[in-house]
Protein backbone atom coordinates (compact mmCIF):
# COMPACT_ATOMS: atom_id res chain seq x y z
CA UNK A 1 0.00 0.00 0.00
CA UNK A 2 1.09 3.22 -1.30
CA UNK A 3 1.23 6.62 1.16
CA UNK A 4 -1.86 7.99 -0.83
CA UNK A 5 -3.38 4.83 -0.07
CA UNK A 6 -2.63 4.70 3.16
CA UNK A 7 -3.71 8.20 3.96
CA UNK A 8 -7.40 7.61 2.34
CA UNK A 9 -7.44 4.85 4.08
CA UNK A 10 -6.84 6.49 7.55
CA UNK A 11 -9.25 9.27 6.59
CA UNK A 12 -12.23 7.06 6.40
CA UNK A 13 -11.31 5.58 9.16
CA UNK A 14 -11.44 8.63 11.03
CA UNK A 15 -14.81 9.86 9.33
CA UNK A 16 -16.53 6.24 10.12
CA UNK A 17 -15.12 5.68 14.03
CA UNK A 18 -17.04 8.56 15.57
CA UNK A 19 -20.24 6.18 14.23
CA UNK A 20 -18.96 3.58 16.49
CA UNK A 21 -20.43 3.09 20.17
CA UNK A 22 -18.21 2.40 22.93
CA UNK A 23 -17.38 -0.84 23.77
CA UNK A 24 -18.87 -1.88 20.78
CA UNK A 25 -19.01 -5.74 19.47
CA UNK A 26 -17.80 -4.73 15.54
CA UNK A 27 -17.77 -6.87 12.72
CA UNK A 28 -15.36 -5.24 9.96
CA UNK A 29 -16.02 -7.26 6.60
CA UNK A 30 -13.33 -5.77 3.88
CA UNK A 31 -10.67 -5.54 7.04
CA UNK A 32 -7.57 -5.76 5.47
CA UNK A 33 -5.05 -5.75 8.42
CA UNK A 34 -7.19 -4.75 11.35
CA UNK A 35 -6.05 -1.17 10.58
CA UNK A 36 -9.69 0.00 11.81
CA UNK A 37 -9.36 -2.23 14.81
CA UNK A 38 -5.67 0.03 16.29
CA UNK A 39 -7.93 2.93 15.08
CA UNK A 40 -10.58 2.13 17.33
CA UNK A 41 -8.17 1.62 20.36
CA UNK A 42 -9.94 1.84 23.65
CA UNK A 43 -13.14 2.33 21.93
CA UNK A 44 -13.54 -1.11 20.94
CA UNK A 45 -15.17 -3.75 23.34
CA UNK A 46 -14.61 -6.25 20.85
CA UNK A 47 -14.31 -7.41 16.97
CA UNK A 48 -13.84 -9.44 14.07
CA UNK A 49 -12.61 -8.82 10.67
CA UNK A 50 -13.55 -10.83 7.79
CA UNK A 51 -11.54 -10.26 4.68
CA UNK A 52 -10.92 -13.01 1.95
CA UNK A 53 -7.57 -11.33 1.02
CA UNK A 54 -6.08 -11.35 4.96
CA UNK A 55 -3.83 -13.04 6.51
CA UNK A 56 -5.09 -14.20 9.71
CA UNK A 57 -4.46 -12.52 12.82
CA UNK A 58 -5.23 -11.49 16.40
CA UNK A 59 -5.00 -8.46 18.82
CA UNK A 60 -6.05 -7.78 22.66
CA UNK A 61 -9.86 -7.36 21.64
CA UNK A 62 -10.02 -8.40 17.61
CA UNK A 63 -9.88 -11.38 15.70
CA UNK A 64 -9.18 -11.22 11.58
CA UNK A 65 -10.49 -14.42 9.48
CA UNK A 66 -9.62 -15.02 5.78
CA UNK A 67 -13.17 -15.81 4.43
CA UNK A 68 -15.82 -14.02 2.55
CA UNK A 69 -19.26 -12.49 4.31
CA UNK A 70 -21.11 -14.32 4.69
CA UNK A 71 -18.32 -16.36 6.17
CA UNK A 72 -18.10 -20.01 5.38
CA UNK A 73 -19.29 -20.62 9.12
CA UNK A 74 -22.82 -18.38 9.78
CA UNK A 75 -22.04 -16.27 12.58
CA UNK A 76 -24.66 -15.84 15.47
CA UNK A 77 -27.86 -13.69 15.05
CA UNK A 78 -27.43 -10.65 16.74
CA UNK A 79 -24.38 -10.89 17.84
CA UNK A 80 -22.86 -7.34 16.90
CA UNK A 81 -23.55 -3.71 17.44
CA UNK A 82 -21.56 -2.19 14.36
CA UNK A 83 -20.94 -3.13 11.16
CA UNK A 84 -17.94 -1.42 9.22
CA UNK A 85 -17.93 -1.78 5.65
CA UNK A 86 -15.02 0.94 4.58
CA UNK A 87 -14.64 0.87 0.45
CA UNK A 88 -15.89 -2.46 0.58
CA UNK A 89 -19.53 -2.75 -0.85
CA UNK A 90 -18.79 -1.90 -4.10
CA UNK A 91 -16.79 -4.52 -4.51
CA UNK A 92 -19.68 -6.98 -3.47
CA UNK A 93 -21.33 -8.95 -6.47
CA UNK A 94 -24.64 -10.02 -4.71
CA UNK A 95 -25.33 -7.05 -2.10
CA UNK A 96 -29.08 -8.27 -1.75
CA UNK A 97 -27.14 -11.45 0.07
CA UNK A 98 -24.96 -9.62 1.76
CA UNK A 99 -26.95 -6.75 3.31
CA UNK A 100 -29.55 -9.38 4.77
CA UNK A 101 -26.58 -11.08 6.10
CA UNK A 102 -25.79 -7.58 7.63
CA UNK A 103 -29.07 -6.80 9.19
CA UNK A 104 -28.90 -10.64 10.33
CA UNK A 105 -26.16 -10.39 12.63
CA UNK A 106 -26.70 -6.81 14.13
CA UNK A 107 -28.65 -6.67 17.31
CA UNK A 108 -31.81 -4.76 17.49
CA UNK A 109 -30.93 -1.02 17.37
CA UNK A 110 -27.28 -1.90 15.91
CA UNK A 111 -25.55 0.15 13.27
CA UNK A 112 -23.70 -0.23 9.69
CA UNK A 113 -21.35 1.79 8.77
CA UNK A 114 -20.80 2.38 5.38
CA UNK A 115 -18.48 4.45 3.09
CA UNK A 116 -18.44 4.20 -0.73
CA UNK A 117 -16.77 6.19 -3.16
CA UNK A 118 -18.01 8.20 -5.98
CA UNK A 119 -18.27 7.22 -9.59
CA UNK A 120 -15.63 9.88 -9.86
CA UNK A 121 -12.93 7.76 -8.26
CA UNK A 122 -12.40 5.22 -10.52
CA UNK A 123 -10.28 7.16 -13.18
CA UNK A 124 -8.58 9.19 -10.49
CA UNK A 125 -7.33 6.67 -9.11
CA UNK A 126 -6.30 4.78 -11.55
CA UNK A 127 -4.27 7.78 -13.25
CA UNK A 128 -2.70 7.75 -9.85
CA UNK A 129 -2.20 4.49 -10.11
CA UNK A 130 -0.18 5.04 -13.52
CA UNK A 131 1.88 7.78 -12.35
CA UNK A 132 2.99 5.00 -9.25
CA UNK A 133 1.16 6.78 -6.61
CA UNK A 134 -1.58 4.83 -5.56
CA UNK A 135 -1.72 1.09 -5.78
CA UNK A 136 -5.59 1.43 -6.79
CA UNK A 137 -6.35 -1.36 -4.91
CA UNK A 138 -8.96 -3.95 -7.07
CA UNK A 139 -10.59 -1.24 -9.25
CA UNK A 140 -12.01 -3.87 -11.48
CA UNK A 141 -14.15 -5.33 -8.21
CA UNK A 142 -16.03 -2.11 -8.49
CA UNK A 143 -18.91 -3.00 -10.89
CA UNK A 144 -19.70 0.16 -11.67
CA UNK A 145 -21.54 0.44 -8.16
CA UNK A 146 -23.36 4.26 -8.29
CA UNK A 147 -23.48 5.13 -4.45
CA UNK A 148 -26.90 7.07 -4.70
CA UNK A 149 -27.84 3.26 -4.91
CA UNK A 150 -26.61 2.73 -1.17
CA UNK A 151 -29.89 4.10 0.92
CA UNK A 152 -32.60 1.88 -1.40
CA UNK A 153 -30.54 -1.23 -0.71
CA UNK A 154 -30.20 -1.05 2.88
CA UNK A 155 -33.79 0.11 3.25
CA UNK A 156 -34.96 -2.42 1.25
CA UNK A 157 -33.56 -4.87 3.83
CA UNK A 158 -34.85 -3.24 6.39
CA UNK A 159 -32.60 -1.06 7.78
CA UNK A 160 -33.19 3.01 8.39
CA UNK A 161 -30.69 5.80 7.05
CA UNK A 162 -29.29 7.84 9.92
CA UNK A 163 -26.95 9.76 8.08
CA UNK A 164 -25.43 10.28 4.70
CA UNK A 165 -22.87 12.50 4.34
CA UNK A 166 -20.05 12.68 1.73
CA UNK A 167 -16.48 13.71 2.43
CA UNK A 168 -12.55 13.49 0.58
CA UNK A 169 -13.88 16.20 -1.51
CA UNK A 170 -17.26 15.16 -2.22
CA UNK A 171 -15.31 11.87 -3.51
CA UNK A 172 -16.33 9.09 -0.84
CA UNK A 173 -19.68 8.68 0.71
CA UNK A 174 -20.74 7.67 4.37
CA UNK A 175 -23.49 6.19 5.28
CA UNK A 176 -25.03 4.84 8.45
CA UNK A 177 -27.87 3.22 9.05
CA UNK A 178 -29.68 1.33 12.27
CA UNK A 179 -31.57 -2.01 12.16
CA UNK A 180 -34.85 -1.47 14.24
CA UNK A 181 -35.35 -1.65 17.70
CA UNK A 182 -37.40 -4.75 16.88
CA UNK A 183 -34.83 -5.98 14.23
CA UNK A 184 -37.88 -7.11 11.86
CA UNK A 185 -37.36 -6.40 8.44
CA UNK A 186 -39.55 -3.25 6.96
CA UNK A 187 -42.42 -4.58 4.86
CA UNK A 188 -42.11 -1.18 2.23
CA UNK A 189 -38.88 0.87 1.37
CA UNK A 190 -38.51 4.42 1.97
CA UNK A 191 -38.21 6.72 -0.98
CA UNK A 192 -35.12 7.14 -1.93
CA UNK A 193 -33.74 10.64 -0.30
CA UNK A 194 -30.32 11.96 1.26
CA UNK A 195 -30.10 13.54 5.13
Amino acid sequence: MRWLDGWLQRWRSSVARRWVPRGARVLDVGCHHGEFFRALGPRLGSGLGIDPLAAPASGPRWTITQDRFPPTVPLPPASFDAIVLLATLEHIRDKDVFIEECFRVLRPGGRAIVTVPSTLVDPIVLALARLGLADGMSLDEHHGFDPSETRRLFVRHGFELVRWEEFQLGLNNLFVFATPATNAPASTPAPDGRH
